[in-house]
């Protein structure tokens, strides 16, 4: 009986913790892709999600900043991402599902490439 009880009770636990993250298709419109370019602002490497902040020059000429939702810290260091690979400064070009409130300036990642070098990243994740 202890046995099932220490069962039911990790099930429990495990399956709050997938309910608690939220689905890609909420935020973001994952039926569509878009492309910007544009100096990265910041590149915050964490769990759950890592976030690349990307300015990018408004249709007025002022600078707009996009958040882009990407891996881990832990999925991007698995495929050889570190918390250096992007620095502020960088000119990047991200391919990404948009948000789905435009005024929000949000995609989920798809590619990044520093064209000054060629270095890229792109993934799929979940």
């Amino acid at each position: 009986m202890r046995l099932f009880g220490a069962v039911a009770l990790a099930l429990m636990v495990v399956g709050a913790s997938a309910s608690a993250h939220h689905s890609w298709a909420a935020l973001y419109d994952v039926t569509k892709s878009a492309t910007i370019e544009g100096r990265v602002a910041a590149f915050l490497f964490r769990n759950p999600h890592s976030f690349i902040q990307v300015e990018v020059k408004g249709e007025n000429g002022n600078a707009v900043r996009y958040g882009i939702e990407g891996a881990s810290a832990t999925q991007f260091a698995q495929q050889g991402v570190n918390r250096d690979a992007l620095q502020p400064g960088d000119v990047v070009v991200v391919t990404g599902n948009p948000g789905r409130n435009v005024a929000d300036r949000r995609m989920r990642l798809i590619s990044v490439v520093r064209p000054s070098d060629g270095w890229k990243w792109g993934g799929n994740f979940d």
